[in-house]
């Protein structure tokens, strides 16, 4: 790298170190402040050098990182677009702001085990940022078909977040690149939208997460694009019955550890495993808190129900083996055997009687269902 002062692109510290696939390419003013800046910055500095050579939308090879990679399945990264931006004027979480995305408030929680019962003011914000968040996902169910990208899906997610006054929870969560996680076909969850057209025959998770005056609400479907096979639809629909058959327990008095006993065995009668490195959590002023939520059996959850209580349950059902691995850019998680794995996700308010979904489908709003191609 050719020694030149000018501002890091990473850190904006004092640089004197030019990429050189950026000089090769005649792109000006990229430069870092060490290689230790240039290797933590690289996923989403390389974007530049992939639209600068027109090249932004064809498939990478295991060579789209920094060093090969041996993917578990079909599915490829692709290049991403640069972070969208949310106006000034929209309440934002901490960490929207922060360098490293940290969100200081749940840390400040974190190890407490303490489950919030929300009073009345509270339990009005989490039931309109779970109505929020449920028509931003219609939005994107919408337009998620063959040729769309899922960096188009994140476009859409953002723009109707911003149209609604909420600012999208995943953007900068621990530094997350995006408005919204799109998980295709192998991927788990977290996957990074990008842009890779869908093909036909895809499945195509999208996982919605709305902040709305100091609230979010959460949940996810996973959608059909195209004609979809056979025993893919009923991965699809079995995850469907996981989630609703733990919803049914959920009352007051009732264990959180009973949830996964009940989603494992659905899942392990259908043939299919139940993944084990991400549960279902506590929301409300806070992305992510007590209580966790396992969604496979024996597992040790701590706490019971009571009625004020707001957290997800979002089952990860795969075809072949519950193992995960992680792509590269430490976010995307696929299945280890590179077979297909499903997800839904609703966020609920326990109430004296059983509980509310906040996420639930509305009636009657034209969004398409993966039922009605079932």
């Amino acid at each position: 790298m050719e020694v030149v002062r000018r501002k890091c692109e990473g850190c904006e510290s004092e640089s004197s170190l030019q990429c050189p696939t950026c000089k090769q390419l005649g792109i000006l003013d990229s430069f870092f402040c060490s290689q230790a800046c240039f290797k933590k910055n690289w996923k989403n500095h390389k974007i530049i050098h992939a639209l600068a050579k027109g090249s932004g939308n064809e498939p990478k090879t295991d060579a789209f990182y920094s060093y090969p990679y041996t993917y578990t399945g079909n599915l490829r990264a692709y290049p991403q677009t640069p972070k969208r931006t949310v106006p000034l004027h929209i309440q934002r979480p901490d960490y929207a702001d922060h360098p490293q995305g940290i969100p200081l408030s749940e840390q400040a929680a974190k190890g407490s085990g303490y489950i919030k019962v929300l009073d009345d003011e509270e339990i009005e914000g989490v039931r309109v940022g779970g109505r929020l968040g449920r028509e931003v996902l219609d939005e994107a169910a919408r337009v998620c078909d063959v040729g769309v990208t899922t960096d188009e899906i994140d476009r859409i997610v953002h723009e109707a977040c911003i149209e609604r006054e909420c600012y999208p929870s995943p953007l900068n969560y621990l530094k997350f690149p995006a408005s919204c996680c799109t998980s295709v076909n192998e991927v788990i969850c977290h996957g990074i939208p990008d842009t890779r057209p869908l093909e036909n025959g895809d499945i195509c998770n999208v996982d919605i997460t709305v902040y709305h005056r100091g609230f979010h609400g959460d949940l996810n479907e996973t959608l059909f694009v195209g004609e979809v096979a056979d025993n893919v639809k009923n991965l699809v629909k079995v995850t469907h019955e996981c989630l609703q058959k733990a919803i049914d327990i959920v009352k007051p008095g009732e264990k959180y550890r009973e949830i996964g006993n009940i989603i494992q065995k659905h899942a392990q009668y259908h043939g299919f495993s139940v993944v084990k490195s991400y549960c279902g959590h506590g929301i409300h002023r806070l992305f992510h808190t007590a209580p966790n939520v396992p969604h496979y059996a024996n597992n040790r959850a701590v706490g019971v129900m009571k009625a004020g209580h707001c957290f997800t349950i979002e089952p990860m059902i795969s075809q072949g083996t519950w193992k995960d691995v992680m792509w590269p850019d430490n976010w995307t998680a696929v299945t280890a055997d590179g077979m297909w794995s499903a997800q839904f996700e609703q966020t609920l308010l326990v109430n004296e009687t059983g509980c509310e979904i906040l996420t639930k489908r509305r009636e009657k709003n034209g969004q398409p269902h993966f039922m009605d191609k079932m």
